[in-house]
């Protein structure tokens, strides 16, 4: 038996490809595992639990099936999905975890997050990232008629794909020091993240002892995961 990590699904209609692979995984590789761990931008989208939506409702349909067998499932937010709430969680069966956490599996101590607020290089993000995230501005959001609220989520998502077409690969990657605080303020040797969508195990040092860094890939042409297990911690890649 395993735990099993994933991030950056970025489900949504116009990719039904990514959504069979994803039911076919929950279907899968999930019903075998200890837990799962679903590390943010699970949906491209998201304006509110009350979006009624086909989609939102097979997923949470199929999470439900899970967690009803006995596989439990925790959700990270992401930089998409950061408004989804407690009405979905309760559709789906998911357990809703604040944005860093510490876990011990099999004898390791591993801090999982999104990953989004490591990448400090990126000042106008954080500035767009700390606006969204205060409440009072979420709460007036999510008052306003969902049509409104489609308009100012299409507006945004246009506006960050202009900003990033011009930005350095650098500037969108984690940042060093922001990464080894993480570590020395959890007392971790492993860290397990998505968002920059760069699948890869970096090997460092933390805390006086060498330290990994497994960061997940987005699910564009083949799923990614995060094993961990007695015998390891693996990154694999596979078909939808």
């Amino acid at each position: 038996m395993a735990t099993l990590f994933i991030a950056d699904l970025h489900l949504s209609t116009d990719e039904p490809a990514i959504t069979a692979g994803f039911l076919r995984f929950l279907a899968g590789d999930a019903r075998n595992a200890d837990a799962l761990y679903i590390l943010g931008d699970l949906f491209e989208v998201w304006i509110g639990d009350d979006e009624p939506s086909a989609l939102h409702r097979d997923i949470a349909s199929a999470l439900r099936t899970l967690t009803d067998a006995g596989v439990p499932c925790y959700f990270i937010h992401g930089n998409r999905d950061f408004l989804l709430g407690r009405r979905f969680a309760r559709a789906s069966g998911m357990q809703l975890l604040a944005e860093e956490c510490v876990l011990d599996i099999d004898g390791r101590r591993v801090l999982i997050m999104h990953g989004d607020t490591l990448c400090t290089d990126d000042a106008g993000y954080q500035a767009f990232r700390a606006r969204v995230h205060t409440p009072w501005i979420q709460r007036a959001f999510l008052t306003l008629p969902l049509f409104i609220r489609r308009r100012i989520a299409a507006r945004m998502r246009a506006h960050s794909k202009a900003t990033n077409s011009s930005k350095s690969m650098d500037i969108m990657d984690v940042n060093a020091k922001a990464v080894l605080q993480a570590f020395t303020r959890h007392r971790v040797q492993w860290l397990i993240h998505g968002h920059t969508h760069r699948p890869a195990i970096h090997e460092l040092n933390a805390n006086g002892a060498p330290a990994w860094r497994a960061v997940l890939g987005a699910w564009h042409t083949e799923g990614s995961m995060i094993k961990v297990s007695a015998d390891g911690v693996e990154l694999i890649a596979f078909p939808f």
